[in-house]
């Protein structure tokens, strides 16, 4: 079984594309499947959009988080109400495009982990130089040279998630933790899209 992660922070134009381009994913990959979005204490309309779509989508379950705690905290709050033995992570904000993901599961074969690589990011130019400085130095503290700690689009065993304790920002180096945990983590390039709403 699959269960896809999904953080939802005042996300509510977007979700019921999200919805649609991933379901549709999902489907195609056959065998059973759920999606979890964690609302993260969204202040728009976003929750009542969620439970507006499990009408349409019986796979899909909400986690109501009682106030915005984070992309750490709503990842580690859905790794732990995941009942499939594979897990995939992914933005709601669209960036992120869910025809990567039967890559990501096909890479999984060959290891623990599978991280995803934005080669060209669609972000403004300060985001991307930021983003940029911040992978050059955690890349030269830990060693490692992995080349987009940010992007959310992840794919796990779920074995190798069973030990972690995670706490606020550590979302960002789970490819080393994972690593440092003895377990083989690997990259694929995915695609990125510019962020049209919210």
């Amino acid at each position: 079984m699959i269960s896809v992660i999904i953080p939802v922070y005042n996300e509510e134009e977007n979700l019921p594309i999200l919805a649609k381009r991933l379901f549709s994913v999902l489907r195609k990959l056959g065998g059973e499947f759920e999606v979890i979005f964690v609302d993260d204490g969204s202040t728009d309309k976003s929750l009542a959009v969620m439970r507006g779509l499990q009408k349409d989508y019986p796979q899909l379950r909400i986690i109501k988080l009682q106030r915005n705690c984070g992309q750490t905290a709503a990842f580690d709050c859905g790794f732990k109400a995941a009942r499939g033995d594979i897990i995939v992570t992914l933005d709601a904000d669209l960036q992120n495009d869910p025809k990567d993901i039967p890559k990501m599961i096909e890479k999984l074969k060959n290891c623990d982990m599978v991280y995803g690589w934005r080669r060209k990011r669609r972000d403004p130019l300060l985001k991307l130089i930021s983003s940029k400085i911040a992978n050059y130095i955690r890349n030269k503290l830990s060693g490692e040279d992995i080349k987009d700690t940010g992007c959310s689009l992840k794919a796990y065993k779920k074995d190798c998630l069973n030990n972690l304790k995670l706490y606020n920002g550590m979302h960002r180096f789970l490819p080393t933790l994972i690593r440092l945990e003895g377990f083989k983590v690997a990259e694929v390039e995915v695609s990125h899209h510019p962020r049209k709403y919210g």
